[in-house]
């Protein structure tokens, strides 16, 4: 709780094999990172996360009853819900289009004007996210959205009235939403446009069951909420551009994204998102010549891993083009997590937030803007962390 991000990785600095011994929690506790330990963490004869998160982040962060609360076929089952729409290209692209278009649209009446870029982004990918799943929301109830779903990313991690607050957004936008899905049950037929609201809402289980109303509203806001989360990276990439402008000028002259791209890739492992995962030992194992006993909790070391010079070349350097380059295997890179997407393990996500990463940088590079004095600094002990300010900037 003091410590924050740095908690792990000031814990294997001392290692020796990149594996920590600890408590966390009440219960004996194995950290580890590296790419072998992304493979060893996410292999189910190892490792199962329906028990390992605790409520509190359940009641925040992800919902009770979430695909993240689940192993197995059953997990398997539910994933492919996710897969389906998070990693259809034509979808990704849409939804990228939405998002440059709210984009846009914020921007022109941003001038002469202050605006906080945390708080304005938020907005522009509630509104973006929203048209995209097919949830029509007037223009409060997309502001309520966009506040909510920061609320819930916010409050996961602390004790704080920020946790309450989180608690409290949930339950809100789970009502609503379970309203909503129970409104599309209602109609007969199904939508010819294949929403992801609709997807959702017709979803079947393993055995053939659809999803009792709650339940469905979770994994709606696991595709919602997760899309607003971007605002996080997207402060960091103007962050970043700040302290490194030369970076502009290579997104604006780059039509087809590829450096932003890369450049998407570079902020996720630059800058503090996830601390770490974690789940229960599924039996007696041995890691690395370490004993570790059913039921201990193991944690996968999210940011020591994205910053582990074992793993990167110069890794306090920020420097997009190490992603340009081929053969970069995708258990190095784990600011979401890891594991084989085959089977449902890598974030569904994570397409969905480098192209929308990729799409807001280059808007930043073009954008004609100031930054007026403001603190910047990014605290480690507080989680999730951001620029204190927000990131102010005011349009010319």
């Amino acid at each position: 709780m003091t410590h924050g991000y740095a908690w792990l990785p000031n814990r294997m600095r001392t290692s020796s094999d990149g594996t920590v011994k600890t408590r966390l929690l009440g219960r004996p506790t194995v950290a580890m990172r590296g790419p072998e330990a992304v493979g060893f963490f996410y292999d189910e004869g190892h490792v199962l996360r329906a028990a390992a998160l605790p409520d509190p982040v359940l009641d925040t962060l992800f919902g009770q009853g979430a695909v993240h609360t689940l192993d197995g076929d059953v997990h398997l089952a539910r994933k492919e819900m996710f897969l389906a729409l998070l990693k259809d290209e034509t979808g990704i692209g849409a939804l990228g289009e939405y998002v440059g278009r709210c984009w846009r649209e914020a921007v022109a009446g941003w001038k002469q004007d202050r605006v906080v870029l945390f708080d304005e982004t938020g907005q522009i990918l509630a509104r973006a996210v929203c048209d995209w799943v097919g949830l029509q929301l007037s223009d409060a109830e997309s502001t309520e959205m966009a506040r909510d779903c920061t609320a819930m990313v916010d409050g996961f991690a602390t004790p704080s009235p920020r946790h309450l607050r989180a608690r409290r957004a949930r339950a809100r936008q789970e009502k609503a939403l379970a309203a909503v899905i129970a409104g599309i049950r209602e109609k007969s037929g199904s939508d010819t446009k294949r929403s992801a609201l609709e997807a959702v809402a017709r979803h079947r289980d393993a055995e053939g069951n659809l999803l009792d109303a709650h339940t469905a509203a979770v994994e709606l806001l696991n595709i919602i909420r997760p899309t607003v989360a971007i605002a996080w990276f997207a402060t960091f990439a103007a962050h970043a551009l700040h302290r490194w402008p030369q970076h502009r000028e290579l997104l604006r002259a780059d039509p087809e994204k590829t450096y932003a791209r890369a450049f998407a890739h570079e902020v996720r492992r630059f800058y503090p998102f996830a601390p770490f995962v974690g789940g229960l030992a599924a039996d007696d194992l041995n890691w690395r010549g370490q004993d570790i006993a059913k039921g201990s909790l193991i944690l996968l070391d999210l940011y020591g891993q994205n910053h582990d010079p074992a793993v990167w070349e110069h890794p306090y350097r920020f420097y997009p083009h190490r992603f340009t380059r081929a053969g970069r295997l995708p258990d190095n890179l784990v600011p979401q997590g890891g594991g084989d997407p085959a089977r449902g393990h890598r974030c569904p996500g994570e397409d969905i937030t480098i192209a929308t990463l990729a799409t807001l940088a280059t808007e930043l590079a073009h954008l004609d803007y100031e930054v007026p004095d403001q603190d910047l600094t990014i605290p480690l002990s507080r989680m999730p962390t951001a620029p204190r300010s927000g990131f102010v900037l005011t349009c010319a």
